[in-house]
């Protein structure tokens, strides 16, 4: 017999908080934790590109992902819809998910790509490499 609820919806913590932060550009990355549907994921830089892994198991990625990128910040949102046939129990997470990762200073945001395979969206970003300004000197005019 089974202790676990036959479906569980995930709430808001604070859905007043979520609600009045919403229109903020540093929400978009709080946001996930708050509304506890935070998509797993990994990052490295390889050959020049920046890599994000993320874990998305049995989702279609032409009807459920969409992927954005504006003012430097990568977002990725996923659906999963609940099945409506099941009459068991169900530990699947169900609704919307999202993730936002600030991109590394050189992303080439035209040239972004993503693929789709066994369950991990990879999305590659390649990155130019970018040379460290050289130092200024001040001059201090004194009166």
């Amino acid at each position: 017999m089974s202790l676990l609820p036959a479906h569980r919806r995930s709430q808001s913590l604070f859905p007043e908080l979520s609600d009045f932060f919403a229109g903020f550009p540093f929400f978009e990355t709080v946001r996930p934790v708050m509304e506890g549907k935070l998509l797993r994921v990994e990052d490295e830089m390889a050959d020049g590109k920046y890599l994000v892994h993320a874990e998305m198991p049995g989702m279609d990625p032409d009807k459920d992902v969409t992927i954005t990128v504006r003012d430097g910040v990568l977002t990725i949102k996923a659906e999963r819809s609940e099945r409506q046939e099941t009459k068991g129990r169900s530990e699947f997470s169900y609704g919307s998910f999202v993730r936002s990762v600030a991109l590394p200073a050189g992303a080439k945001e035209d040239e972004i790509a993503a693929t789709y395979d066994k369950g991990i969206l990879t999305v590659s970003v390649p990155v130019a490499e970018t040379v460290a300004p050289a130092e200024k000197h001040i001059a201090i005019k004194s009166s």
